[in-house]
């Protein structure tokens, strides 16, 4: 049997959604989670079928007849599924990567699935037929009341490594009186006959040597109503599972976050996308009393940022691309034979086990920083132009910010031009000073990805907003993200970047609709006030700013801001070469009118 392809469909955009049928099971409760959410887009048609083997599939395309179809897949819960079952059906595959890590991510190929989705948002866009979406956290709203006596509460199903016993130390370590609420359902595929999830019960009763200490256990397997409504009832759910390296993230933390309570998690890699939480939730960081008086406020953000319009987005984004990338062939025949020819001929892709990210060193770090009293954060007084070359002159006055750079990411540093710090060194200062003015600035950084300024900032305790293509988007695709909302932004910063944009008149403007009344924008930028359109220039730049970029072209954009000071943007003499092109750095800082 053949799928034929038929153009038409391309305009229709039907979207089949494939899963698994047993119930009992993290991956299809997660892909049914995402397809009933999909199932809403306003702009494409998402599909879901559940499929037990290949003669069903068969009939659900011929149904169907889908413009392309998404997977939720795992071996052990899919085992029908081979590359000779899909290659007879004419359109890109893709496929939902649930055990994701960046390595995994970065060797992705297309011999089996066309794109691979995964919803881990801490993962880097190396690849470029892996996506990425954000998690999806259930709508919920809590009714019920914080029990009397503190509750700690937690659930999954009974596979090694998920912390129940943990949960029991801890609790009786920190409390005299306190309800301990487990659920440990049975899974189909692991523990189907729920041994393994008694033995755990069996185990946690064992540990309770405290008369104040009530344990309560149950295996029933639940609706997600149900799971939810559990979760609720709970003071603070806890999840304590072991390192776990090479996992992807835990589905658990999405559902945990839809019940408004408290979280308490072990530094386990399943719980990456939220280690940078702050104040901490991490109990090697911090209590369980510490973390229920800090409350749910710390979670917030993620419960913005992982809905269910935010995933939809996501999901279109990434279908668009997709089908924009398969109609440039005349036919789905030449689609499927050039996607084959080009894995044929490439090679085996290298490990590279030095995929450091910048997370991964100021998260380990954060707790024994913020502590120590050497890295508090370095301001440096008396600065009265803030519109200004980057020279020697500023290296001088920025060295204590630059030393401290070296000191809080030494990695990083180790990795950047030396002459170009002052740049970030810059950058650092100024947002601390124009944030620290309010109680909780909204802080925003576009160019994030292996920015120090951005780093350090986070590590000193400023909650910041990231764009970068490389961690998620740039600033025109966040400009249509549902659940950006523009004139809101305290801090907008952006080290470095404007240079490499094309259109950096949208970009200004942008920045201009982010801002909220009173806010303020920090910019740096390649500079050089001789450069003319034409003249050598580094390959990663458009091109060079000039004063008269600024006053004539840039600053008329946005004539609701203004700049913070009288600017000193000359430089005749160029201290600063990087591919044998002399120029300097500049910064442009502007504040939005606040009538």
């Amino acid at each position: 049997m053949q799928h034929t392809f038929d153009g038409h469909n391309i305009l229709k955009r039907k979207i089949l959604i494939i899963s698994h049928k047993e119930h009992q099971c993290g991956v299809y409760q997660y892909g049914h989670n995402v397809a009933e959410a999909l199932g809403k887009s306003k702009k494409i048609s998402f599909v879901y079928a559940e499929c037990s083997g290949s003669n069903e599939y068969y009939s659900t395309v011929e149904k169907i007849n889908p413009t392309a179809i998404i997977y939720n897949y795992h071996p052990s819960t899919l085992p029908w599924l081979k590359k000779k079952v899909i290659r007879k059906v004419k359109v890109p595959h893709i496929d939902i990567l649930h055990e994701v890590t960046q390595e995994v991510a970065d060797a992705a190929d297309d011999s089996f699935f066309n794109y691979h989705v995964a919803s881990d948002p801490t993962l880097l866009l190396k690849n470029p037929i892996v996506f990425k979406t954000g998690r999806l956290v259930p709508e919920y709203g809590n009714q019920h009341e914080l029990p009397k006596i503190p509750t700690i509460g937690s659930f999954g199903f009974g596979t090694a490594g998920k912390g129940f016993q943990r949960v029991i130390s801890k609790v009786q370590d920190e409390f005299d009186e306190a309800k301990i609420r487990l659920h440990i359902p049975f899974a189909t595929f692991g523990d189907s006959d729920g041994r393994a999830a008694h033995f755990i019960a069996k185990q946690c009763k064992e540990l309770i040597v405290k008369k104040g200490i009530v344990l309560k256990l149950s295996h029933e397997f639940l609706s997600q109503k149900q799971l939810l409504d559990f979760l609720a009832q709970n003071t603070l759910n806890a999840f304590f599972y072991d390192e776990n390296k090479g996992r992807g993230v835990s589905s658990v933390i999405d559902f945990a976050l839809a019940v408004q309570r408290p979280i308490a998690i072990t530094r386990s890699n399943m719980f990456r996308h939220i280690f940078s939480t702050y104040p901490s939730v991490v109990v090697e960081d911090s209590s369980i009393e510490n973390i229920i008086q800090n409350g749910t406020e710390p979670l917030s953000r993620y419960r913005r940022e992982w809905s269910e319009a935010n995933l939809i987005w996501d999901y279109e984004r990434i279908v668009d691309v997709v089908l924009s990338k398969r109609v440039q062939y005349k036919s789905i025949f030449k689609y499927i034979q050039h996607k084959l020819n080009k894995h044929r001929r490439k090679k085996k892709p290298k490990t590279n086990n030095n995929n450091w990210t910048p997370s991964l060193e100021y998260g380990v770090a954060e707790k024994q920083i913020l502590k120590d009293e050497k890295y508090l954060p370095v301001l440096i007084s008396d600065i009265t132009s803030f519109n200004r070359i980057l020279d020697n002159t500023a290296r001088k006055t920025y060295k204590p910010v630059i030393d401290a750079l070296y000191d809080l990411l030494p990695g990083m540093m180790s990795r950047k031009m030396a002459e170009a710090n002052i740049q970030q060194a810059f950058v650092l200062d100024t947002v601390q000073k124009f944030a620290s003015r309010y109680e909780s600035a909204k802080i925003l950084c576009i160019g994030s990805y292996d920015d120090t300024a951005a780093a350090a900032l986070k590590i000193y305790g400023f909650p910041i907003e990231e764009l970068d293509p490389v961690l998620n988007y740039d600033l025109n695709t966040f400009m249509h993200k549902p659940s950006t909302i523009k004139c809101s932004y305290d801090v907008v910063f952006s080290t470095s970047v404007i240079e490499h944009v094309q259109d950096d008149e949208l970009f200004i403007k942008q920045i201009d609709e982010l801002l909220a009344p009173g806010g303020t924008a920090i910019l740096t930028c390649d500079y050089n006030d001789q450069y003319k359109p034409g003249d050598p220039i580094p390959k990663e730049d458009f091109r060079l700013y000039t004063k008269k970029d600024f006053v004539k072209r840039l600053l008329p954009l946005i004539k609701d801001c203004s700049l913070i000071d009288t600017p000193h943007w000359d430089c005749p003499n160029p201290d600063f070469v990087y591919a044998n092109c002399r120029y300097t750095f500049s910064t442009l800082v502007f504040r939005k009118n606040k009538s």
